[in-house]
């Protein structure tokens, strides 16, 4: 009692069109696209000045409340954002967030050495 079976494999054409795979676009798609893609585009240069005016404005504030801070706030900031970036770095996270974490440790190292700075030269 043996049986034979087989199998055939049926396999199934698709044109590119259908599987998604067209690479070329009917122009009204593209002039759509272009047109979207500028749009975008626009919209961003309109608000860029805003938001530069912004973020210059906090980047004034906070250098303001860090140069108004005492000593012992600084330094704990400064030990804070280090030991953040630091730890990123260690954790493997993208060097990007690292630079951010470290951009408070340079203002509050410059407000640290312009104290410094200072202290010497009254102490003179």
């Amino acid at each position: 009692m043996t049986s034979e079976s087989t199998t055939t494999g049926e396999t199934t054409t698709r044109t590119r069109r259908t599987n998604g795979s067209d690479t070329s676009m009917d122009g009204g798609g593209l002039a759509g696209a272009v047109h979207e893609v500028r749009g975008a585009l626009e919209g961003v240069s309109r608000s860029v000045p805003d938001a530069a005016r912004a973020s210059r404005a906090v980047a004034t504030d906070l250098f303001h409340a860090i140069e108004k801070g005492s000593d012992e706030r600084v330094s704990a900031g400064v030990t804070l954002s280090l030991g953040l970036a630091i730890g990123m770095l260690v954790g493997g996270a993208p060097r990007l967030l690292i630079a951010l974490a470290l951009a408070p440790l340079v203002a509050m190292g410059l407000v640290m050495a312009d104290r410094r700075a200072k202290a010497g030269r009254a102490a003179a």
